[in-house]
């Protein structure tokens, strides 16, 4: 199984009928193994960008810029400035020089041109080299302008993917206000759902078909006023737990402000988290309005996916995504759909998830942690893959295989969550594993 892997990788890839130790991970990539994870900038601008009506500015070179949103799914009921990507576009001799003053003047001409309420400054791998004082730029800022500006420092080189999840949340907790200023509890908070081809307004209508409001999202469709209001919440509602499992720890610890993991993804966990939140967040009325929901809309989307699933059944799945709830809930689904996972891993999957993992797939399952093209491809050809679930890293390696693909990324277009979600799965699976091209392509 092992061959022509590197020795450091080893530990970060198991079979549970081979191997009953704990999967290596939440660690730093190995040198040289071109790992499928991305960096610090990546993790921070992936939570912070959606805040529509906050003005995203990249210190660094013009290149880290090039990481928008605009290339992604997510969307705004309002604001569309969010949209594009502002850099200092720092040079050889700004490099040499610093940037801050240069950092300082593009804040002024931001607020003279577009003067938003708030402003993220995100601090690259080029300014953790020359050390330029961003704080201090931003704290001159708010004083200057009676703004908030607030400093990222997310130099790619000091961790991974899961620092810039951590620094975002840090830099959320920011702007929201003191404890005592929190208001009257009431209604849930989503966190982890970025709004993805309008899946943030998907999870919405269900709590409102069952009597719940929602208070704030993170950070989906969010804005800075709507942010503000996150601390009167009864309840958060955690979607993505790799990005913000840990901003739920620290609103719990300052707000007091419990907290539950749901997944959305799926018939099975979709009616889970609905219930789920019902029982810790609503009344007994919306405790009944959950289950007569969850009920009949289970079973509408049951009978309409039946007839796909003879002919995906004995399928064989590949699942490569960012974190490791996600991937639990890929495992879940594919099996409604009659499909063996035969490939699990993720970029920032932590050991309980991981557990999960290896007892809800087949021993023979191939579990890895921050893997790379070569080991995707290596486990993908032997356990012969029928298609791969991943990000728009990993389309072009299926491809080049002839292996159907399945964007579960933020590139894609079309909801995936939800009752509405496993519709347009099923459909986009059967789709690409049954295309005839691929007589030709493995050919």
């Amino acid at each position: 199984m092992y061959a022509h892997i590197l020795e450091e990788r080893k530990s970060s890839i198991k079979s549970p009928a081979r191997d009953s130790t704990p999967i290596r991970c939440e660690a730093a990539s190995v040198a040289g193994a071109v790992s499928q994870r991305a960096c610090v900038y990546c993790g921070a601008r992936v939570v912070l960008n959606p805040v529509a009506d906050a003005f995203h500015i990249v210190h660094g070179p013009i290149g880290c810029a090039s990481y928008t949103w605009d290339i992604r799914g997510s969307l705004s009921s309002g604001p569309q400035l969010y949209r594009n990507s502002f850099s200092t576009d720092l040079q050889e001799r700004d490099v040499v020089f610093g940037g801050a003053e240069k950092l300082a003047s593009a804040i002024d001409e931001v607020m003279g041109v577009y003067a938003p309420r708030l402003i993220f400054v995100y601090a690259t791998c080029i300014v953790g080299v020359i050390g330029d004082d961003v704080e201090a730029v931003c704290r001159e800022a708010e004083r200057k302008y009676g703004i908030r500006a607030v400093p990222v420092k997310a130099p790619g080189f000091s961790g991974n993917k899961s620092t810039g999840y951590r620094l975002a949340c840090d830099a959320l907790m920011r702007l929201l206000p003191p404890r005592e200023k929190r208001g009257k509890r009431e209604g849930v908070n989503i966190l982890g759902d970025y709004n993805l081809a309008g899946e943030m307004w998907i999870i919405k209508s269900y709590m409102r078909e069952i009597g719940i409001p929602v208070v704030s999202t993170f950070t989906g469709d969010a804005t800075y006023e709507r942010l503000l209001k996150a601390p009167s919440a009864r309840l958060n509602v955690v979607q993505c737990a790799g990005s913000m499992l840990y901003l739920a720890e620290r609103m719990e610890r300052e707000y007091g402000i419990p907290w539950v993991k749901a997944s959305f993804f799926g018939l099975e966990d979709t009616g889970t988290a609905i219930r789920q939140v019902a029982d810790l967040a609503g009344s007994p009325a919306a405790r009944r309005k959950a289950a007569d929901f969850t009920r009949r809309e289970s079973g509408r989307v049951a009978r309409l996916v039946a007839p796909y699933h003879r002919r995906l059944a004995g399928k064989k799945a590949a699942i490569f995504v960012g974190g490791g709830f996600k991937a639990i809930s890929l495992v879940r689904q594919f099996r409604e759909m009659g499909m063996e996972t035969v490939l699990v891993g993720t970029q920032t999957g932590r050991a309980d998830e991981y557990e999960v993992l290896g007892k809800l797939v087949s021993p023979d399952t191939v579990i890895l942690d921050d893997a790379n093209p070569a080991e995707l491809e290596k486990f993908m050809r032997e356990k012969g893959a029928d298609i791969l679930v991943g990000g728009v890293k990993e389309r072009p390696l299926a491809y080049k295989l002839g292996i159907a693909f399945c964007d579960h990324n933020h590139e894609r277009k079309h909801a995936l969550a939800g009752y509405e979600g496993v519709e347009n799965f099923t459909r986009e699976v059967n789709l690409s594993v049954n295309s005839p091209v691929w007589r030709y392509a493995r050919g």
